[in-house]
């Protein structure tokens, strides 16, 4: 399972086909299902996951209805997974410890409120777009008690352009040489685009604390 993960976070998928075959496709839902649905479990990848399983479609190593299909049904029941452990559990999960550790950082939790409270209701279609916050966003939605069938319609809404449209950019630039063969430094900089939003957030934040 170790070996797994690492291979997952590398996003190396020639390693996964080799040792997967058709069950990659089982694979990829459960990384996209454990990054929304489980609150602990925020490092996974999934913009660059996404992007790159797109890119494979094109290349013919996967299909791409299926991809889009099992990939959206794992973003969505991760989330209301997420949504409903908020809603049961709520802040009691900060107390968990592993190995004298949190299991949740609080911190991350702070910033997803925040994140509500200047983009409010659209900030659940928002956060799919911004690694940390999308798997805190459903959580903190559970604990706030947000009306479920309001939660709901947002996420869906917010599955479908995350999974749909990176997936597809993934597909449409395939064919296109330099990505094909730079997919790492693709990989990166897409991480790198994902983060900016909070690294602007926190460096706006340190500056109005100086002020």
């Amino acid at each position: 399972m170790i070996e797994l993960f690492k291979h997952i976070l590398h996003l190396d998928f020639d390693w996964l086909f080799a040792n997967y075959g058709t069950a990659i496709y089982t694979v990829l839902f459960l990384v996209i299902f454990i990054e929304t649905g489980l609150v602990a479990m925020p490092f996974l990848p999934g913009d660059s996951l996404l992007f790159t399983a797109g890119l494979f479609a094109r290349t013919g190593h996967l299909n791409m209805s299926y991809l889009l299909i099992l990939l959206f049904i794992a973003a969505v029941l991760g989330d209301n997974c997420n949504y409903w452990i908020g809603r049961t559990i709520g802040v009691k999960i900060f107390d968990i410890k592993v190995r004298g550790r949190a299991l949740v950082k609080k911190e991350y939790m702070d910033k997803t409120h925040e994140f509500f409270e200047k983009h409010g209701t659209k900030a659940i279609i928002m956060a799919r777009f911004v690694p940390f916050i999308r798997t805190f966003a459903p959580f903190a939605a559970g604990v706030g008690k947000m009306t479920y069938r309001k939660f709901f319609s947002f996420d869906i809404l917010g599955g479908a352009l995350w999974i749909g449209g990176l997936t597809t950019a993934g597909y449409l630039l395939g064919n296109v040489k330099f990505i094909r063969e730079h997919i790492d430094l693709v990989c990166l900089g897409i991480i790198a685009i994902s983060v900016l939003p909070i690294v602007i957030t926190m460096i706006k934040n340190k500056m109005a604390a100086r002020a």
